[in-house]
């Protein structure tokens, strides 16, 4: 049997199939996912699972590198804005249009995991990384600065 927090084999599946910049998108309920697209849906009533809880079970097992959020949540779903930004502390944050979040990101997600949140601009992005710590760590093997920062980062994470 699987060790671990996540038990939902397609999410497993999902995250292990992730690459270096690929997008994964935590998703509200209402969410219009594309036709044919990835979809994991965890949804099972109103708010359960929220966003905040699919967000925590995934930072344990990808590598986030960058984190987009719609720059309206900020404004208008703080709580939420504040939960992401903690949460990731240690990687890029971009705010995007919503318009933006629906359109041209939408088209570019690879995987989408549909919760069971009714949250305002409750959609969060995730960028796939890589373990920095592990690619760099070969004897002779140099990072440089942008790789040395999310070395410092994610071992500070882990901290």
């Amino acid at each position: 049997m699987k060790r671990g927090t996540i038990l939902n084999s397609v999410l497993i599946n999902a995250i292990g199939c992730m690459g270096h910049t690929d997008l994964m998108m935590i998703c509200d309920a209402g969410y219009p996912i594309p036709a044919g697209a990835w979809k994991v849906d965890l949804a099972l009533t109103k708010d359960d699972p929220d966003i905040y809880k699919i967000l925590k079970l995934i930072e344990k097992d990808l590598v986030v590198e960058k984190v987009i959020v719609a720059e309206e949540q900020e404004k208008y779903n703080p709580p939420l804005f504040g939960n992401v930004k903690d949460l990731f502390n240690y990687a890029e944050l971009e705010k995007v249009p919503h318009t933006e979040v629906m359109t041209i990101l939408r088209e570019k997600v690879k995987v989408f995991v549909r919760s069971g949140s009714f949250e305002p601009w409750g959609n969060v992005i995730l960028q796939s990384g890589v373990d920095a710590p592990q690619w760099f760590d070969k004897p002779g093997t140099i990072a440089p600065d942008f790789y040395q920062d999310r070395i410092e980062n994610l071992n500070s994470r882990d901290e």
